[in-house]
């Protein structure tokens, strides 16, 4: 069975049909530039592009980076237009894909629930977090696999700033930081998340997961087992498409 996913976030918004039998892409992934400003009608536009680059014709799951309630509506927006507060996703995007059905959900649970199916965290019971390291720093908690949606633990205070601020992939770029200096950002931000929750395991996803074996050996003192996303960064597409299929 496949289902249409789409990742939008604060630098691109990408897309690709997904076997959900496999927990992969069925075809290789379309990519554009998420718009600046990022307002609804403009990243509604970049959504039609890459699901009309397929000429897909059936449901679309999407992720959005922000909390999204009732698998449609938005309620924060800390990397995108604050335009996108209140708006109604699912029936905008719905609208612009000439009325395919469509469910959006937050992306770092998309990925998240992603993850615990087919990835690193399938067959985990106890708590597992995932936390994708991007523009932002999104997080999904899971509890014996269930998932506590719209967490945003990238918003802890950290140093008197919001924790994504400091440690996320974005912060390392608009640094200049190197590996070893950001690792030791991100060791800070997993002990203030382990003092939270004592997760089993932490599983660090985003773009930076395929350069893992650059910063987590610098990663010290946590008593919680972390490892790569299997899916990298393609878990969020899996998991919009994962949720649509359920819709």
């Amino acid at each position: 069975m496949q289902i249409f996913g789409v990742d939008i976030g604060g630098s691109g918004i990408k897309g690709a049909p997904v076997d959900l039998d496999k927990g992969d892409l069925a075809e290789e992934r379309f990519k554009v530039l998420t718009p600046h400003p990022s307002t609804p009608d403009s990243v509604a536009d970049g959504v039609r592009e890459v699901v009309g680059h397929f000429g897909w014709q059936g449901p679309v799951g999407l992720t959005f980076p922000g909390v999204v309630t009732g698998g449609a509506t938005v309620r924060t927006a800390a990397n995108v237009d604050k335009g996108w507060v209140d708006t109604d996703a699912r029936a905008l995007f719905s609208e612009r894909l000439g009325g395919l059905p469509v469910t959006v959900v937050n992306d770092a649970d998309a990925a998240g629930v992603a993850e615990m199916h087919f990835g690193a965290g399938k067959d985990r019971a106890g708590t597992v977090i995932l936390l994708t390291f991007g523009t932002g720093i999104g997080s999904a908690v899971f509890i014996d696999g269930k998932l506590v949606p719209n967490t945003e633990l990238g918003h802890l205070e950290l140093g008197g700033h919001d924790a994504e601020k400091r440690a996320s992939s974005k912060a390392k770029d608009d640094g200049e930081l190197t590996w070893e200096h950001w690792a030791h950002r991100v060791q800070k931000y997993l002990a203030h998340v382990e003092m939270l929750f004592s997760p089993e395991l932490i599983v660090v996803g985003g773009g930076v997961s395929r350069k893992s074996h650059k910063f987590l050996p610098f990663i010290e003192g946590i008593k919680a087992e972390i490892v790569p996303a299997q899916l990298q960064n393609n878990a969020g597409i899996v998991g919009a498409a994962m949720r649509a299929g359920e819709s």
